[in-house]
């Protein structure tokens, strides 16, 4: 079946505008009588529940942290790219644009990337009004900064908390509608089904993780905007709670998923020091503005590091292999996300890694601080370098910093139309939960840019254009069947769980999970690897329902019944990531087969087979799923092999 994206007519730079000019209006004094779900209040949620509820929708936001503040969306450091062209350095809406379907790898959806590339000025400003610190020059305009994969600086940033700043903003934005009452907040909740009545969604099954009570919860419209999975790999730069389930949920009930293989690593994290580890910790992109990449020329050299009898310091700079800058001259150290990180695996692979487990490269500020002076990058990158020293435990001033990739952000998600619609009429999904506007690889501060998009600047305008004819529908009950049956399979599937008398904890599977997927679906990926995956992962499903062990009870705060429930998520999604990098035979982005690589190990595409957005329709647990195709057609620009040389 052909996806339909239901992408307005007309010249790329005209459709925004053309759409928002030709859609349904609903009434203001209408708006009140209209209720909207939104599940998750990081960025895109945050923005999209404060937006509505300004424009004077009634609406139920939901997040399973304490506060909104606590959404992963806090973590973000480097910054948000918008195209201000404040540098005068030749940016503009189109290169933002150009940029964007580039390092995506040909793999996004015009529509949508320009779409963001025109709101992004718009960002700035709101956020500015709303008081977010971004860094400043001498005359008092804002700075910018590069980021990887571009050759223009556009990266508008507050030191190294970029994310928090501007969480906070869509904190303070939405605090003013909870006082307003035009938003209800439901913290420590956790949705646990979307309802379905009549074909479209008309609200939520979620569980108050205090008091374990199940709750029933309708609305005309609802909004997934629940993050990433890459927790799916128990190990990665997420926060521990961040999971799949809001839109794995949405997936089970009819809403596709979309490039489930598309997974970023991230280049600069702390290498992992051992099994004991939960999580990894970015370090920000912005940290290759100044600091330089390298791993000793010789074998030795490595060994001897490696064996803890030389440091970095002890090796002179003509035994120095600063590899990106070999490899890729015109970027160097600010290759994309996706190439840098392969190019430090191949390094270390090799041989040439600098710690003891031999899965790290050197991020160097030496020649910097030389440069620049210390207090110059202690101004720009003091925090980041306070965070280094206090988890390795090694002054970065002194001795370059060790990083290794790891798994960061998907771009893979919940397929949406031009309205961040779904395939399941009245369920939008913004921000990374949904596919739509990173391809195959996101380039450096873009994903706060989308989810601030999203929420504040197009779900605001197209969830109107489906709300115009829910004017009169009036109130949804929640005594329905449809409730009445949503809520009893998520309280049986908890039943199930709790009465288990299992023997295995819940992360002893998330684990085993984890580890066949960093093995076989992560940074490289093969036939031969992503078969065994799957028999892998149906073995470790059919032993997590047999064994898992849950102690507590259900009706109160129980975190291991949350954790479980997640990882039965993660565990069917697993299976499709793996599917979905097995059928797309090529290598783009994020997504590297190795039978697909150029001569000097690049990645290769193959535009006459796979120029499509893979979305995949849920036909039980133990079926295969079917595939459905949105072919990708560029007429702007013109698909051709990424380099950065």
């Amino acid at each position: 079946m052909a996806l339909d994206s239901k992408i307005p007519k007309g010249s790329i730079d005209k459709k925004w505008s053309q759409y928002k000019s030709e859609i349904k209006l609903v009434n203001p004094a209408n708006k009140r009588h209209i209720n909207v779900i939104v599940v998750g209040t990081g960025l895109a949620g945050g923005a999209a529940a404060a937006s509505l509820g300004e424009m004077g929708y009634n609406v139920k936001a939901f997040c399973f942290q304490d506060s909104p503040r606590r959404a992963h969306s806090i973590a973000a450091q480097g910054g948000i790219n918008a195209a201000k062209n404040y540098q005068n350095d030749g940016d503009s809406v189109y290169r933002l644009f150009y940029d964007t379907i580039k390092g995506g790898d040909y793999r996004a959806r015009e529509a949508n990337v320009h779409r963001l590339a025109e709101v992004s000025r718009n960002i700035i400003d709101q956020c500015v009004a709303q008081g977010v610190p971004f860094a400043r020059e001498y005359g008092g305009y804002l700075d910018n900064r590069s980021f990887g994969g571009v050759q223009v600086k556009r990266t508008f940033y507050a030191k190294g908390q970029t994310g928090q700043q501007l969480l906070l903003g869509a904190y303070s934005a939405l605090s003013r509608q909870i006082a307003a009452k035009t938003v209800t907040m439901y913290n420590r909740h956790e949705m646990l089904d979307v309802v379905i009545v009549d074909g479209k969604a008309r609200g939520i099954i979620a569980r108050n993780l205090i008091t374990g009570e199940i709750e029933r919860h309708s609305a005309h419209a609802v909004v997934l905007a629940t993050g990433g999975y890459g927790n799916v790999f128990f190990l990665s730069t997420n926060a521990m709670g961040s999971n799949v389930s809001a839109a794995w949920k949405a997936h089970r009930k009819g809403a596709y998923f979309a490039n489930p293989c598309y997974t970023q690593i991230h280049p600069t994290c702390l290498p992992r020091s051992g099994d004991h580890q939960s999580k990894l910790t970015l370090m920000s992109e912005s940290l290759r503005n100044d600091g330089r990449i390298w791993v000793p020329k010789k074998k030795e050299d490595a060994e001897a590091i490696q064996q803890g009898k030389k440091n970095a310091n002890d090796i002179p700079e003509e035994d120095r292999d600063f590899y990106l800058e070999r490899r890729y001259p015109a970027f160097g150290n600010l290759v994309p996300r996706d190439v840098a990180s392969r190019a430090a695996k191949e390094r270390c692979d090799a041989g040439y890694g600098v710690n003891q487990t031999g899965e790290a490269v050197y991020l160097d500020f030496g020649y910097a601080i030389k440069r620049m002076g210390k207090d110059a990058i202690e101004a720009k990158y003091g925090n980041l370098f306070q965070m280094y020293e206090k988890i390795a435990d090694e002054n970065p001033y002194e001795l370059p910093m060790k990083i290794y990739p790891a798994v960061h952000y998907t771009m893979g998600g919940v397929w949406v139309d031009y309205d961040l619609m779904t395939t399941v009429p009245g369920l939008y999904c913004a921000g990374e939960a949904n596919f739509s506007d990173h391809g195959a690889n996101r380039l450096g501060a873009s994903a706060l840019m989308q989810g601030l998009a999203d929420g504040y600047f197009v779900l605001p305008y197209t969830i109107g254009n489906y709300l115009a004819d829910e004017i009169r529908t009036g109130t949804i009950p929640t005594d329905s069947p449809e409730f009445d049956k949503a809520e009893a399979e998520v309280k049986g599937t908890i039943d199930k769980l709790m009465n288990n008398n299992g023997t295995k904890p819940v992360d002893y599977f998330h684990k085993l999970l984890g580890s066949e997927m960093w093995e076989k679906c992560g940074m490289a990926r093969n036939a031969e690897g992503l078969k065994s995956a799957i028999e892998e992962i149906q073995k470790i499903r059919k032993d997590f329902w047999a064994n898992v062990k849950i102690p507590g009870s259900a009706n109160a705060m129980n975190p291991e019944l949350e954790k479980a429930l997640r990882v039965a998520d993660f565990l069917e999604l697993g299976e499709l990531m793996c599917r979905d990098a097995l059928m797309r035979e090529e290598s783009c982005g994020g997504h590297f087969r190795e039978e697909h690589q150029t001569e000097e190990g690049e990645a290769l595409r193959h535009d006459d087979k796979f120029a499509f957005v893979g979305a995949w329709e849920f036909k039980g647990t133990d079926s295969e799923p079917t595939l459905h195709k949105e072919e990708l057609v560029y007429e702007n620009v013109e698909m051709k092999q990424r380099s950065y040389k």
